[in-house]
């Protein structure tokens, strides 16, 4: 397979032989409508792609792998080369996947050229594990806090110490913590322009920035500490940000946890998940609401991992849900252990296109009598991706009224996980759901 482009703009290139664009982009904002060729000895194919040059970024949702929830304080380079490894050889990469996020307890000392946090040893060579995941065609990311101290008892952005000494607290992390109470609190000095340095020397393109509660202070710092190293960061805010400063989570940072961490559990997938709506306005084009992590395969927190908590049909309705908002897609599961089934629900192309829909919307509530619920997304085609959604103990059939979608007359389905049409409906489309379930579909007839 050889690749081309035609209409890249002055600065990027593309490798022919694995199809990676690269480089620099000019310093001239605007649209670049480029046009991708594939070419082997069966033929060739097209494919347009719009590349986008300003200072917005993320302007669709972030996917990839977060080490946390899989790995927990036992996380090492290597499972993280690992996982990186895994993206590209189970094929995932092809599918729009693509951070590599390293979670808490990378952390070692303060030193080197910026007096910025180094790597512990289970992270000899940050540099060097940056470069390999870049040289898969895949991004990297790191954590931090600036509380003095992180949830994980490891070194964070802040320091009582003009220096940034800092040392491991030896009293009771319960009770401490969120309570604004050192160690688990902003310190005096702070050092986030100094990591931020190092964060862009290293090569890293993505923070999860982690405290709580979170406030505008020290989102602000971070995120001019970020800008001015002239490298693009995607900036995540993790936990529990406070609803009534959405406003400025969308203005400072790229995507924002809207809720506690969840867990492998119903009750914990559903409380995250459904409670989303109030913050359906501040989603968009580089501005992400964050319900949390996925839960998929084998899950543990480090370091004995389990399957998954949720049943089959719930962890339908996890990706379904999670699709339809718009969220960031973080994996959070071991790679080298992906099973069919996991596997399958995280490379369906028609799925993941709704939540990398372009137009960036996040779906609403529509409906939602007793235990059935409808959420409606609006695409950029014209078309509605429409989950419904079961949440009682028994089978049930669920229902969504053309005239809520500002549909009239009849109307096409597609069933997104099944990748098949379905018979046209007039005026509503109703199915079957199986409990804990959800069914997904595209209605409407695309606009071109």
């Amino acid at each position: 397979m050889t690749y081309s482009a035609d209409g890249l703009p002055e600065g990027l290139t593309l490798d022919t032989t694995l199809g990676r664009i690269s480089g620099v982009a000019p310093k001239k904002e605007g649209e670049y409508n480029v046009t991708l060729t594939a070419t082997n000895n069966l033929g060739k194919d097209t494919k347009p792609l719009l590349i986008k040059v300003g200072d917005e970024i993320c302007l669709t949702p972030p996917m990839g792998w977060n080490s946390w929830n899989c790995f927990g304080g036992s996380v090492d380079a290597d499972k993280v080369r690992a996982a990186a490894h895994a993206i590209v050889d189970k094929g995932l990469i092809k599918h729009g996947w693509t951070y590599i996020n390293i979670d808490d307890t990378w952390q070692g000392t303060r030193g080197g050229p910026f007096n910025a946090i180094q790597g512990n040893e289970k992270f000899p060579d940050m540099k060097q594990l940056c470069d390999e995941i870049h040289s898969l065609g895949l991004k990297a990311g790191i954590y931090s806090t600036p509380w003095e101290t992180s949830y994980a008892q490891h070194i964070g952005g802040s320091s009582e110490n003009p220096d940034g000494a800092w040392s491991k607290p030896t009293i009771a992390k319960k009770g401490h913590v969120n309570k604004k109470i050192l160690p688990w609190a902003v310190a005096k000095y702070s050092f986030a322009a100094n990591d931020a340095k190092q964060w862009a020397a290293w090569g890293f393109d993505y923070l999860k920035y982690d405290w709580n509660p979170i406030e505008v202070p020290q989102v602000e710092e971070m995120n001019e500490a970020l800008k001015s190293t002239g490298r693009d960061f995607v900036l995540s805010l993790s936990n529990s940000a406070p609803f009534a400063g959405a406003t400025d989570w969308a203005r400072l940072s790229n995507a924002w946890r809207t809720g506690n961490d969840i867990r492998d559990q119903w009750a914990s997938f559903k409380k995250n998940g459904f409670s989303e709506n109030k913050w359906n306005s501040f989603a968009g084009p580089g501005l992400w609401n964050d319900p949390d992590m996925l839960v998929v395969g084998m899950v543990g927190w480090g370091p004995k991992l389990h399957r998954s908590g949720l049943m089959p049909n719930e962890q339908y309705a996890h990706i379904t849900l999670w699709s339809l908002l718009a969220a960031p897609l973080l994996i959070g599961c071991d790679m080298t252990q992906l099973d069919d089934f996991t596997l399958n629900l995280l490379t369906n192309d028609e799925v993941l296109a709704v939540d990398q829909d372009v137009l960036g919307k996040q779906a609403l509530q529509i409906t939602a009598q007793d235990d059935r619920q409808v959420w409606a997304k609006p695409l950029a085609d014209g078309t509605w991706a429409v989950g419904l959604f079961n949440l009682s103990e028994t089978g049930e059939t669920v229902s969504v009224d053309f005239e809520s979608l500002k549909l009239s007359g009849r109307q096409k389905i597609r069933d997104l996980w099944r990748q098949k049409n379905l018979d046209d409906a007039d005026g509503q489309f109703s199915s079957a759901v199986p409990s804990h379930g959800a069914v997904m579909v595209k209605i409407g007839s695309p606009a071109n």
